[in-house]
């Protein structure tokens, strides 16, 4: 990515979170934990749609991960064999892995998890407000109901900040084009149509548009007040999509905020459904960078320093070549190529240079950062990584 391109990205995600910073006080203040939110544990989960071992850590797919490879795996807790024996779909993984119960629901994010999610507990337990708790996607279905699940007692008002920054970038460039003039605004009406096929390019999974997410609860006058950050910026016409995007917003949202707990959801390298190996490999190549960036930000942000849990897994692999479901194109056969996977965990919870042989499964996770925030968790069928303690 050019300099420019860099810098232009850059001013969208902080103008974008700009809006929000005079919130923080006023959410702090209402918390009856601010101890955690200042003092606390951080946990970062990072997700990054399918991707198979051929192109990671097999030894043919090393050159697309040096990071990863060469500078975080002797810093990390690595697991090897991660297994996600659940519906091998976007939603349903991405919801596993935040409930700690395998989910079989809606594959295009139609209905919430039927358990509750790590957001839920958190911020019931610890009497969190919403915006200390984030999840941010490049993925359009997983913010249709993500934010909370439909389980009595926990549900809406204990819900993430879901965020989905694409769908922030048409709703500006729409909006602005609509106040202009009368003369152009035959075309300015093709705009937001053209605009979202364009950023579908790399999500397939093309079922309606969210900025937070049904079950999110951010207030009309914050999200207007994004809107027009976002607009000021798209006079530029910089192109603003992608992971690249998404991980800027979170970088933006951890030096306003500095919640305890971030979810980021990666998904450049679903451009592998449209059949385009090369984009797919720049995908997970952009991973190994950003995921670099992201544990750089750690050590140089205060907030974060030392006290940190990283946890960087695909949500599971891709289908064998020569496979009737078109290899790498998709993840639904019921084999290790798609099923087995691999996580790395760096920071405050990890142990440096340790790799874990024993299988582990998605489900382990959402226990294991109860343990990291000192939560007893409830009907979970995952259990508590011992490897990962604080």
């Amino acid at each position: 990515m050019n300099t420019s391109r860099r810098s232009l990205l850059k001013m969208a995600a902080a103008l974008l979170v700009d809006q929000w910073t005079g919130l923080r006080a006023r959410a702090l203040s209402l918390d009856s934990n601010r101890s955690l939110l200042e003092d606390g544990p951080k946990v970062i989960v990072l997700t990054c749609g399918g991707i198979r071992w051929n192109e990671t850590f097999q030894e043919s797919g090393l050159a697309n991960i040096p990071n990863l490879y060469r500078e975080l795996l002797p810093q990390s807790t690595f697991y090897p064999a991660i297994r996600n024996e659940g519906a091998t779909s976007h939603f349903n993984t991405t919801s596993s892995i935040v409930t700690g119960n395998w989910q079989r629901v809606d594959d295009w994010g139609k209905t919430p998890p039927q358990s509750p999610t790590i957001f839920e507990y958190m911020r019931k337990s610890l009497k969190l407000p919403q915006k200390s708790i984030w999840f941010i996607s490049s993925n359009k279905a997983l913010t249709k109901q993500m934010g909370a699940s439909s389980v009595s007692g926990y549900g809406i008002p204990y819900g993430a900040n879901v965020l989905f920054p694409k769908q922030l970038i048409i709703d500006a460039v729409a909006r602005a084009a609509a106040q202009g003039h009368a003369a152009h605004s035959s075309d300015r009406a093709l705009m937001r149509p053209e605009l979202e096929a364009m950023l579908s390019a790399d999500n397939y999974e093309g079922l309606g548009w969210s900025v937070s997410g049904e079950s999110s609860t951010l207030d009309d006058s914050t999200r207007a007040s994004v809107l027009q950050a976002i607009e000021d910026l798209a006079r530029t016409s910089a192109p603003v999509t992608g992971d690249e995007f998404t991980f800027l917003v979170s970088v933006e949202i951890m030096r306003r905020f500095a919640p305890p707990l971030l979810a980021m959801s990666f998904s450049d390298v679903e451009v592998a459904h449209f059949g385009s190996y090369s984009l797919h490999v720049a995908g997970i190549r952009t991973l190994d960078r950003l995921v670099h960036e992201l544990w750089s930000e750690v050590q140089a942000n205060p907030s974060y320093r030392g006290r940190t849990t990283l946890f960087v897994m695909p949500e599971f692999g891709r289908d064998l070549d020569g496979s009737n479901t078109n290899g790498f194109f998709n993840h639904r056969l019921d084999n290790d190529s798609t099923r087995l996977t691999w996580m790395m965990s760096l920071g405050a919870g990890a142990r440096p240079g340790v790799v874990v042989e024993r299988p582990v499964q998605h489900i382990d996770i959402c226990p294991t950062i109860g343990n990291l925030f000192g939560l007893k968790l409830l009907d979970m069928a995952g259990k508590a990584l011992p490897e990962i303690r604080l």
